[in-house]
């Protein structure tokens, strides 16, 4: 078995297809069907089922995928640390990002990281909070930005900004006169929520059932203007970041502190067992 077999066959089975696939390692199709065929015959089992529209993995196929995945990993982790020996400031960052933190924070940094390491490029992908986390897990992505806490057993956390949550509400709310207002006081409110795939959504949904009540939801967002949009057109309250707050310029807006406090810890988060390169060091240390 060659290392090249391997990964011609993890290709195919990422794209699920022979053609997209020949496309991507910029080889023919006959001849990628071909190294396939031959890795199945030197295993002695069938790895695709092909169709007109697709490659499928037989249960033998999700087995060799899972290990060429693994091994392509190990060979891009060790091609990094040779780099790295070079000492050059140049390199690639797969950076996850969710929509409610990347506009907030990182266009400033981003630009003036840009500026000072103009030889690293950074790849930035945009999730929510809990796709963000799983694609580290995976080693899709180098770094991301998530919310704390996160699972210390399997990532590295570094973190970066530390604030509470605030409830805002339309300037004519009967709560609207108010300095704080406890969770407990929303029971009969219509809110203005995050998507599931956030990772606001779990953390706030379960303070909601801490204090005895799931929330009556409106309307789901994954845009912080939007959702600041609808309370200042009175379609529902929301609660959000104080730095997504003290952005909202609507004078028919008004936010107001919670009890009890409810943080909103962000941190720039790695794979424990994952090497990260000069450039992924340098990126945190610049964000910090």
């Amino acid at each position: 078995m060659e290392l090249r077999q391997l990964n011609y066959f993890y290709e195919v089975a990422k794209q699920q297809s022979i053609s997209k696939a020949a496309q991507a390692l910029h080889v023919s199709q006959p001849a990628l069907s071909k190294t396939i065929k031959n890795l199945e015959t030197e295993l002695g089992m069938t790895l695709l089922l092909r169709t007109n529209k697709a490659s499928e993995l037989t249960d033998a196929g999700m087995v060799v995928f899972e290990y060429a995945k693994k091994i392509s990993r190990d060979m891009e982790d060790m091609m990094t640390i040779l780099h790295d020996l070079t000492e050059l400031k140049r390199g690639e960052i797969h950076f996850g990002l969710p929509p409610l933190i990347g506009g907030l924070f990182f266009p400033h940094i981003l630009a003036e990281f840009h500026k000072t390491y103009p030889n690293i490029n950074i790849v930035i992908t945009e999730y929510g909070g809990a796709k963000v986390v799983k694609s580290v897990a995976e080693g899709e992505l180098d770094l991301a930005v998530t919310v704390l806490p996160i699972d210390h057993t399997l990532f590295d956390a570094y973190p970066i900004v530390e604030e509470n949550m605030q409830l805002m509400v339309h300037h004519q709310h009967p709560l609207a006169s108010r300095s704080t207002v406890d969770l407990s006081e929303l029971e009969q409110e219509e809110f203005i929520f995050y998507h599931e795939d956030f990772a606001l959504h779990d953390m706030m949904w379960n303070k909601f059932l801490e204090v005895g009540y799931e929330p009556k939801i409106l309307f789901k967002s994954s845009q912080w203007d939007l959702m600041s949009a609808m309370v200042a057109a009175n379609l529902g309250i929301t609660i959000l970041p104080k730095s997504i707050c003290e952005r909202v310029q609507n004078s028919a807006v008004k936010a107001i502190d919670l009890t009890p406090d409810i943080p909103w810890n962000l941190a720039v988060i790695k794979k424990k067992d994952k090497y990260l390169s000069f450039a992924g060091r340098t990126f945190i240390q610049f964000i910090r």
